[in-house]
């Protein structure tokens, strides 16, 4: 563990150095790679150095101690050895934690899509509520929203909805939420009041920069078109739609949310570009059609990763067979309970592997 610490210690100065090199002060893509790499080990080093001034503290007040000391002075140090052998045995456990394996998207940005699954108007109705609920979560830790493209149905459902959430550490948190999400409760078009079971599929993907998805404009088709509108003067009168076609996978993203052209461009790459990392980095999938699969299934009842029961006030999530009652507050936005359970979950298993 400390030789690993070390090596650690020496890249950490070493990234600081060539961040500190003219020369590579002006490459814009080798300074963001150094500084996400930095970012990423800025914690750990901080722990390090903690935990080596606090070790040093205990070595000098263990020396003290073996000096004559009269009683007031030898009570005094004991105590200070005491405080500081805790901290040293906590900081050793942070330190434990923090070696464990990073997912490399963790800070990374990411586009969510949330779909209606199973159950009609019901689920589409669903699937807005589970859209409000991030969007609430995003906004309590100051994260950016930005609908890239949306389907509603009627009574105020949702068939699909794709948007990016920005901001630090979003694909860390939010990473949990992919799965099938269940919903039971009585849907107000039920006149005999009978319980339904309904479904939305959400998929999180890390978002990926230029850096990390290089996409070559000969294997793109851009189709420039209207988008649709409500009619009147809300039609758009401008060709500012965009639809991309990735002919290596077949994969279309549209976007037509935005009135320019430039910006639904750039929305509609950023989806691909995701897309296509996402497929990449999925090993076992060669489509993104089934590698979303195995993030939501087919959409059906049998395959949740959570449910919602509404009428019992009832969250389950069947990953770690956690149970809380406060539905209202967590549809809310009010989530850090859940996704912390989840991490922590995540962090025991990752620990236990480490240990064996």
């Amino acid at each position: 563990m400390w030789d690993k610490l070390e090596q650690i210690n020496k890249r950490y100065e070493e990234i600081v150095a060539q961040m500190s090199n003219p020369e590579i002060a002006t490459d814009h893509v080798q300074m963001t790679k150094l500084a996400q790499e930095k970012s990423s080990l800025d914690g750990i080093i901080s722990l390090y150095q903690d935990y080596k001034a606090t070790k040093k503290s205990l070595e000098d007040t263990k020396a003290m101690m073996d000096e004559k000391l009269d009683a007031e002075m030898m009570a005094m140090a004991k105590d200070e050895a005491h405080q500081l052998e805790e901290k040293q045995v906590r900081l050793e456990e942070e330190l434990k934690l923090a070696l464990l394996p990073k997912d490399p998207n963790d800070e990374k940005n990411i586009i969510m899509e949330i779909r209606a699954g199973a159950g009609g108007d019901e689920a589409a109705i669903f699937a807005a509520e589970l859209f409000r609920m991030y969007s609430r979560y995003a906004q309590n830790r100051r994260w950016n929203v930005d609908v890239i493209s949306s389907s509603e149905s009627i009574g105020g459902g949702i068939k699909e909805i794709i948007l990016e959430i920005s901001g630090k550490g979003v694909f860390s948190r939010l990473k949990y939420e992919r799965g099938v999400h269940r919903v039971q409760r009585v849907p107000v078009t039920e006149a005999s009041g009978r319980i339904h079971t309904s479904t939305a599929t959400v998929a999180v993907l890390p978002e990926a920069e230029e850096v990390d998805m290089e996409i070559n404009p000969s294997d793109l088709r851009v189709d420039i078109f209207h988008s649709g509108g409500a009619g009147g003067q809300n039609v758009n009168k401008v060709a500012t739609a965009v639809r991309l076609t990735h002919f290596p996978t077949g994969m279309v993203v549209i976007c037509q949310d935005e009135r320019s052209q430039l910006r639904n461009r750039q929305k509609a790459m950023a989806v691909l570009r995701s897309r296509l990392l996402d497929m990449e980095t999925s090993k076992q999938q060669q489509e993104m059609s089934s590698m979303r699969r195995s993030q939501v299934g087919s959409g059906e009842r049998s395959e949740k990763v959570r449910t919602y029961n509404f009428p019992q006030d009832r969250l389950s999530d069947h990953r770690i067979g956690l149970t809380l009652h406060s539905l209202p507050r967590i549809m809310q936005g009010e989530l850090d309970e859940l996704i912390d359970a989840l991490a922590s979950d995540e962090q025991a298993k990752l620990l236990q592997e480490q240990l064996s």
